[in-house]
């Protein structure tokens, strides 16, 4: 697949006026107007996937909040589909940064790793409810269209927790790894509850469970 850079420079009006693809239009670049239109699709598909979703947004109510054609569309991704998994990537991408700074800083304890990545993403990922439904929602309703993506997204996360933990000796003998898609694994099912929820639990009340469940399930004290 070509990528979208190459279709919207080389597909784009101005390669089909005969322009120079390079000729910079109202002070913008044709590169500089492909990263805005996919900036404009990408903050309008953060609330539409979020809510009301993605199976029922159309490409045309895309367009139209992000003010931008049908077919401007098409010349920065190739479908529905691709905008969403960049979306969903970029929002991994972004958690991954938080945690691996709160751990990085956090005290030199399993214990102290613990409370600090897990506050860390919590309070991250629901500081914007749409990053929360995205990562945690939709990325299950979405069906097939980001399973290869979510599972990178489980193995990054993975590696964190056993990197984080690796150092120090488990109070159980268990499979490092197994043992951290379970409590991934736990700390979902803790943000979809707290998303979908009529009563949802409070951060804190959120924090507090996780860090339990990591710290009985990796051998904290």
């Amino acid at each position: 697949m070509r990528s979208s850079i190459h279709n919207c420079v080389l597909g784009g009006h101005d390669h089909a006026d005969g322009w120079n693809v390079n000729r910079s239009y109202r002070g913008m670049s044709a590169e500089q107007r492909l990263a805005d239109r996919r900036e404009r699709l990408m903050t309008a598909a953060y609330t539409l996937y979020a809510k009301p979703g993605f199976t029922v947004t159309t490409i045309e109510r895309l367009c139209s909040e992000a003010r931008i054609s049908n077919r401007a569309f098409y010349e920065c991704f190739s479908s529905q589909e691709e905008l969403l998994q960049v979306l969903h990537e970029r929002c991994v991408e972004e958690s991954l940064a938080v945690v691996a700074k709160a751990l990085q800083d956090a005290p030199n304890t399993l214990d102290g790793r613990i409370k600090a990545g897990i506050r860390a993403y919590i309070e991250f990922a629901t500081a914007d409810w749409r990053r929360a439904r995205i990562m945690h929602v939709e990325v299950r309703r979405s069906g097939d269209i980001l399973s290869a993506s979510r599972q990178r997204a489980i193995d990054s996360f993975a590696r964190l927790v056993e990197d984080a933990s690796a150092e120090f000796p488990a109070a159980i003998v268990a499979n490092r790894r197994l043992v951290a898609l379970g409590v991934i694994g736990a700390l979902q099912e803790l943000l979809i509850e707290w998303l979908l929820a009529d009563d949802p639990p409070e951060i804190d009340e959120l924090v507090a469970v996780a860090v339990h469940i990591f710290g009985r399930s990796l051998g904290a004290s």
